[in-house]
């Protein structure tokens, strides 16, 4: 049977880990095939030491990537592919999918990835068009954007996790000591209820911490935002009244605040923080630990305050797994456990499951493949949490049920 190439893997030797037992039977078989073939071989002597040499520092070893092998089509080579991808979204995940993208460019030189991080409203409003071949959202689609979409089923593929951070500016204040704040506190905030940074209710999340008689001005996104899409889930989850007053969680929030500044992209809302003493917006976490903004500690469901880190993330990411939905469209706000960081989501690909063109659909199907295994390793330096194993068996069987103009793409060997 003709196959698609195996994709370079960092150490092909490395033990496979078991599948879990919730794992779909084409998962599965996945899990079980084999780095194979004269072809496979050829491709890493000629790029894996380069490759190797380049992200040896960032990356620990892992198991190879899953082969997806053609059923009903012609393989393609994708070494003597020209091909490039046109997709837009989430700023979210922007860091991680640059890398992702460009790693992936220097194992399939000619297979490239053109991403526009305008936000994730905009993000699906292209794809739903049909401008983009794929988009990316940190909000899943809803029920009605699915149908209305132009090219059929939609498949959402996570790629990470991230969580939002509550990000201020507070001159004077020490920053050694990160500001606790509350889901309830937070919506009181941005519901404009609380309007200054002495309020009792700050003050008693941070006893002891000199806050100042000085108003707090709100910052959020002037643009469609998954960002703010997490943001308010949390938010409304919380606190029925912000939910009352704000409406159901949505790319774009009419926020009560009455002080209140907007700004484009998360690097916007940071920009907009730091030039505006008395601050509060909320960002990806990626984003604040790269500029070094202050951000505070959120208490969790179980009345913890958490920093957001990979440990957290992951941890809420795991307690929501019982009530994770078979399409993967879930929310991971406010989960519960001691560990488990209240304001974090996963980070989806949107991709429709038939797919007009039989070169592009191997070559997305291949690079699919390693960012949900191999591209993992990439995560955790920029401050994003890998996908849990039992998503990444689920996320496989995804990919396996791609279709070219209606006739089945794949089936593992």
């Amino acid at each position: 049977m003709s196959t698609l190439q195996d994709i370079p893997q960092i150490d092909p030797a490395s033990p496979q880990p078991a599948a879990p037992a919730s794992m779909p039977p084409s998962a599965r078989r996945i899990r079980r095939a084999r780095p194979y073939g004269i072809l496979a071989a050829l491709v890493l002597a000629g790029v894996a030491v380069a490759f190797y040499d380049a992200i040896r520092p960032h990356l620990s070893t892992s198991a190879a990537a899953a082969r997806v092998t053609p059923s009903s089509l012609p393989a393609v080579d994708l070494g003597q592919v020209q091909t490039t991808f046109r997709a837009s979204g989430a700023t979210f995940p922007h860091p991680l999918y640059a890398q992702l993208f460009a790693e992936y460019n220097r194992l399939r030189p000619g297979v490239k990835i053109e991403y526009a991080a305008i936000g994730s409203g905009a993000g699906i409003a292209q794809f739903a068009s049909g401008q983009t071949d794929f988009g990316a959202t940190d909000a899943p689609m809803t029920d009605d954007q699915m149908r209305a979409a132009r090219g059929g089923e939609v498949l959402h593929v996570p790629l990470t996790l991230g969580a939002v951070v509550p990000v201020y500016r507070l001159p004077g204040l020490a920053t050694d000591r990160p500001l606790v704040f509350s889901g309830p506190v937070l919506a009181d905030v941005f519901r404009g209820t609380i309007t200054r940074w002495d309020d009792p209710a700050l003050a008693a999340l941070n006893p002891g911490v000199p806050l100042p008689a000085a108003p707090i001005t709100v910052v959020h996104r002037a643009d469609g935002s998954g960002t703010t899409y997490v943001f308010a889930d949390y938010l409304a989850k919380v606190s029925p009244d912000f939910a009352a007053a704000a409406g159901p969680a949505a790319t774009t929030v009419d926020w009560p605040a009455p002080r209140k500044a907007a700004a484009h992209g998360n690097d916007g809302v940071l920009a907009a923080v730091a030039k505006t003493p008395g601050a509060l917006g909320y960002v990806e976490l990626t984003h604040a630990m790269r500029t070094g903004a202050a951000f505070g500690s959120v208490v969790n469901a179980a009345g913890r305050p958490v920093q957001a880190t990979l440990a957290s993330v992951s941890a809420a990411a795991a307690a929501a797994a019982p009530t994770r939905p078979e399409d993967l469209r879930a929310s991971i706000t406010n989960a519960p456990g001691d560990d488990a960081y209240p304001i974090a989501a996963f980070s989806y690909l949107l991709i429709y499951r038939d797919q007009p063109d039989r070169t592009k659909a191997h070559a997305l199907a291949d690079f699919l493949t390693w960012a949900v295994t191999d591209g993992q390793k990439l995560a955790p330096t920029l401050h994003y949490a890998p996908l849990p194993s039992d998503v990444t068996a689920l996320t496989q069987g995804i990919i396996q049920h791609l279709r070219v103009n209606g006739r089945h793409f794949a089936s593992a060997e």
